[in-house]
């Protein structure tokens, strides 16, 4: 597979290690037809964003969880449209779909992990936060990115809870509106410790919203297994009507830290059978944001691990309830109702009743014992 010559992903010209870049693509493993896999780009944060990119294709991977980030496509650096054509370019030439993610811990201040967020009590700091995620949506249609990923932020000291929900929908209101001019999804992910941090939260967000066609959701498997009432399976059946994006990786119950595979308690053949069984076909990305310092041989590894799960879970039989899963990327229909449809308020109950009968204990949202920190 070759490059263009001298060019990289992030913007310069240099020579080493194109031969590298220019080997064959690995074969696709038709084991994971249904499931498209990709690997996190924060995960892989001391490779120069050509050589990431160039070590996805190498394995096999079908995309990439690409993190604006001052060293991977810098949002806020000069030429930014030049330099989204030249990665455009460089993933069309490798075979690589995108999802562009926005938690960079760092991006918009030295000082603060994820800050500022759309929750600030300033209103020119929300705006920072809003001022990305709207160049996130243009990166994203300039990649022909299948989501754009965003969170909402931790709740300040002294705001109280209807605060910040006004605070989000109404930070939010003009990037779905960008999204919806771009034709891309934007995908919120329910994170621990945060303002939105379950399934439910989601809910309440799409309902306080009314429900916008642009509005999906990114949901991170580990964190299913971290606090949801439901197991992480169940999880997937429940959200696959809204799901836009996906993360994975191993976790374990009450404690908010990204582990490789087989390190946590995740089974995950089930996990993958559901997923595969909602005809979600976004990327499922893997999300190791804190294992850089061997980035690729995680990346190898967790290919490797995703794979063997997937020949491990069987088929569901023709004619089963899991065969006929609703399609989650289908969009709405011409005319339908923005009201909540009857599954979602089944889901809901179903996730309020799981929290008094399933055998796991939901940690309330202070005893979410963190892994340096309340994030990755």
């Amino acid at each position: 597979m070759s490059s263009r010559p001298g060019a990289t992903a992030g913007g310069g010209a240099r020579d080493r290690g194109s031969q590298e870049r220019d080997r064959p693509r690995a074969p696709h493993d038709s084991s994971t037809t249904d499931l498209r896999l990709g690997y996190g780009t924060n995960g892989l944060a001391d490779l120069r964003l050509d050589d990431a990119l160039g070590l996805l294709a190498d394995l096999g991977y079908d995309g990439v969880g690409l993190t604006l980030d001052h060293m991977h496509l810098d949002p806020l650096a000069r030429g930014l449209p030049a330099r989204t054509r030249r990665v455009a370019r460089r993933l069309t030439t490798l075979g690589l779909g995108v999802t562009v993610e926005t938690g960079a811990r760092y991006v918009l201040d030295p000082r603060r992990k994820h800050g500022p967020s759309l929750l600030d009590p300033d209103a020119d700091d929300r705006s920072r936060r809003v001022d990305l995620l709207l160049r996130a949506v243009r990166v994203a249609a300039d990649l022909d990115a299948h989501a754009v990923h965003c969170f909402s932020g931790i709740t300040p000291a002294d705001t109280d809870p209807d605060t910040a929900w006004h605070r989000l929908t109404e930070a939010l209101a003009p990037v779905l509106d960008a999204a919806h001019a771009a034709g891309v999804p934007l995908a919120v992910e329910p994170e621990p410790g945060h303002l939105l941090a379950t399934i439910a939260d989601f809910h309440r967000l799409r309902r306080a919203l009314d429900d916008p066609e642009p509005l999906g959701l990114t949901l991170d498997i580990g964190h299913c297994q971290c606090l949801e009432p439901l197991p992480p399976a169940d999880c997937v059946r429940a959200a696959a009507p809204w799901l836009r994006h996906v993360q994975i990786e191993d976790m374990r119950r009450g404690i908010h830290e990204h582990l490789p595979f087989g390190d946590g308690e995740i089974d995950f053949p089930p996990v993958l059978a559901a997923l595969a069984a909602t005809g979600y076909r976004g990327l499922t990305v893997v999300e190791l944001p804190r294992h850089s310092h061997a980035g690729p041989h995680h990346a190898e590894h967790s290919l490797r691990f995703l794979r063997s799960a997937v020949r491990a879970t069987p088929a569901p039989p023709v004619g089963s309830s899991e065969a006929a899963a609703p399609t989650a990327t289908a969009p709405r229909p011409t005319g339908a109702p923005q009201t909540s449809p009857p599954y979602a308020a089944a889901s809901i109950a179903a996730n309020q009743t799981a929290a008094s009968t399933t055998s796991f204990t939901t940690p309330a949202r202070h005893s979410i014992t963190p892994a340096e920190g309340s994030t990755p």
